[in-house]
C-alpha cells in the first residue's frame, strides 16, 4: 500500500467517524451562520462611525470566516489528537506502515474539506444578507492554506494536553484571544498605539488582511500569502515531530 492509499483510508476513517458525531457536525456548520445573523443580520453599522461594528459588513467577512478557519481545526484536531493519546492509539498506528505525516495530513485534508465547505455556507449567508465583497481566487486559497496551519497549530496543542478536556479548553484559550486581537473585529485603531504591532504576532492577523484586501479593500495579497504559507509549512512540521507516536 502506497503512501497515498494509506492517506486516502484513514481520510475516510476520520470522515466517516466524524459524520457519525451529530453535535460535532451541527456546530461545525450551523454554529458560523448564526454567529452572522446575529452580528450582520441584528447589528447595523453605527451612522456616526467609530466604535465597534462600525463599517459595512463586507469589511468583517475575514472575521466571520475566522471563526471557522481557527475554532474548528483547533477544537478537532487537538481533541483527536489527545483522544488518541488518552486510548494508546498512537502506539498501535507505530506498528503499521502510517507514518506521523500521514496520519496528520489525512486529518488536516477532512479539516481543509469541512472548512471549505462551512467557508461557503458563510459566505452565502453574507451575500443573503446584502453583505458587499468581491468574490475573488484568494478567497479559497487563504481558507484552505489557514486551515492547514490552525490544523498543526491544533495538534501541537493536543499532543501538549493531559486530556480531551485539556485540548478543548488549551483550543479556546488560544482561539478566544486570537479571534478578538488579530485585526479581525476589532480595528487596530481601537487599540492602545503600543498593542498595535503585537497584532503582527498573530497567524490570524495575516489571514484577515490578507482576505479584507483580496474582498473588500483592494490591493496586494501576496505578502500576506507568503507568509501564511510559510507558517503553514512550519507549524505542520513542527506538529509531526511532536506527536506522541510511540511509547518512550
Amino acid at each position: 500500500m502506497s503512501a497515498v492509499d494509506r492517506v486516502g483510508a484513514e481520510f475516510v476513517a476520520s470522515a466517516r467517524s466524524f459524520l457519525r458525531r451529530r453535535t460535532a457536525v451541527f456546530f461545525t456548520f450551523f454554529f458560523p451562520v448564526l454567529l452572522i445573523a446575529i452580528f450582520a443580520g441584528l447589528i447595523r453599522v453605527q451612522p456616526t462611525g467609530g466604535g465597534l461594528f462600525s463599517k459595512p459588513t463586507g469589511y468583517y467577512v475575514p472575521a466571520y470566516l475566522a471563526v471557522v478557519v481557527l475554532f474548528t481545526p483547533l477544537s478537532r484536531v487537538g481533541s483527536e489528537v489527545a483522544r488518541h493519546v488518552e486510548g494508546n492509539r498512537f502506539e498501535k498506528l507505530a506498528t503499521t506502515p502510517l507514518a506521523e505525516w500521514e496520519w496528520l495530513l489525512a486529518q488536516t485534508l477532512v479539516n481543509v474539506a469541512l472548512i471549505v465547505v462551512a467557508a461557503v455556507a458563510l459566505v452565502v449567508a453574507l451575500l443573503v444578507l446584502g453583505a458587499s465583497f468581491a468574490l475573488s481566487p484568494w478567497l479559497a486559497a487563504f481558507v484552505v492554506v489557514t486551515s492547514v496551519l490552525f490544523c498543526g497549530v491544533g495538534a501541537i496543542l493536543g499532543s501538549l494536553a493531559d486530556s480531551r478536556d485539556g485540548a478543548i479548553s488549551m483550543s479556546n484559550g488560544v482561539a478566544l484571544p486570537l479571534l478578538f486581537l488579530s485585526d479581525t473585529f476589532v480595528e487596530p485603531s481601537l487599540f492602545p498605539a503600543w498593542f498595535r504591532p503585537l497584532l503582527d504576532l498573530s497567524p490570524l492577523t495575516y489571514f484577515a488582511r490578507g482576505v479584507r484586501q483580496a474582498t473588500y479593500a483592494g490591493g496586494s495579497v501576496l505578502g500576506e500569502f507568503v507568509v501564511v504559507c510559510v507558517l503553514a509549512v512550519a507549524f505542520f512540521a513542527l506538529a509531526t515531530r511532536m506527536l506522541p507516536w510511540a511509547s518512550e
